[in-house]
């Protein structure tokens, strides 16, 4: 198997258009009597991922871009707003093939997990945040990490060393970080509960008596730094290797696929495309693992 961008695509749409026929029910819902799409649902999960992976962050340059360049793959590409529309409602498909790539993999097993939320900026003037349709869900928060305030949200992702996503939550800026992770937990319960011991790894702020018997209820060894005033605790001096960890995940979504430039407007928007995102990152190590790649993050080859 090659690791260039042909190749990802020729299996991703593989891979989704088997996930669809074993499983039509995650196919997005359509009328029984009406116009059969000419775009296929595994090619829209497809073009979405090559849109992410080549950064194009408008969807109509996309569309000219693939029109001019991806014929051989996509025979008949929608419209601007067409491909919108479709891919706000692939939401629940994306997510499910976001899942199944994920278990397709060798990194799937891995015992140790990395924990973190980081920012995704949705407006910046006060009229957006007024009058935007995310008000409400999109508030003000800080990033410490940047030292900076921001309107939006937080992406909190529950990662492998590998970078690979196993679980995830979109929830505005000021969401409790050990809050949302139980939560991500108890949405899926069966994560943990095939893993006992699993070791989640967390930043300072992953902190709280009542927080860690509840993790460890749940069946995961929680480690991270000492915050002030806390007697030193076990693994000190890997935190600082990890941390670097953590911050090249989230490099990789904001640095190479765009994630703070999503362009999203209504909440069904935001929401697409930062699974899109996702997806993309999903898509990649999955390619790379099942290619022997050396690094499974690296997105370089498909990038151009």
């Amino acid at each position: 198997m090659k690791t260039d961008l042909d190749s990802l695509a020729t299996a991703l749409y593989v891979k989704t258009d088997d996930l669809l026929k074993g499983s039509p029910q995650l196919a997005p819902w359509r009328p029984l009597v009406g116009i059969t799409p000419r775009l296929s649902d595994a090619e829209l999960v497809t073009l979405a991922v090559m849109q992410a992976l080549l950064g194009f962050v408008s969807e109509a340059r996309w569309l000219r871009y693939a029109g001019s360049h991806l014929r051989h793959l996509f025979p008949y590409l929608p419209g601007q707003s067409g491909y919108n529309k479709r891919l706000r409602r692939a939401a629940g498909l994306i997510r499910s093939c976001v899942r199944a790539l994920a278990i397709d993999t060798t990194r799937w097993t891995d015992d140790v997990w990395v924990v973190d939320s980081t920012p995704v900026e949705c407006g910046r003037s006060r009229e957006t945040a007024k009058r935007s349709e995310l008000a409400g869900w999109a508030e003000y928060g800080y990033c410490a990490s940047h030292s900076r305030f921001f309107w939006g949200l937080r992406l909190h992702l529950v990662c492998t060393l590998g970078g690979l996503p196993i679980a995830f939550a979109l929830t505005g800026a000021k969401a409790n970080e050990q809050q949302t992770l139980l939560d991500i937990l108890a949405a899926e319960p069966v994560l943990l509960a095939d893993r006992p011991g699993q070791t989640v790894i967390g930043d300072k702020n992953y902190f709280g008596r009542a927080f860690e018997a509840q993790l460890a209820d749940a069946g995961a060894v929680l480690l991270r730094q000492a915050r002030k005033g806390e007697q030193p605790r076990p693994g000190a001096a890997l935190f600082k290797p990890l941390r670097q960890v953590i911050e090249s995940i989230n490099q990789t979504f904001k640095g190479q696929l765009d994630l703070e430039r999503h362009g999203g407007r209504t909440i069904p928007g935001v929401i697409a495309r930062i699974l899109q995102r996702i997806l993309a990152l999903t898509a990649a190590i999955w390619h790379n693992d099942h290619a022997g790649a050396p690094i499974h993050r690296s997105l370089t080859a498909y990038d151009h």
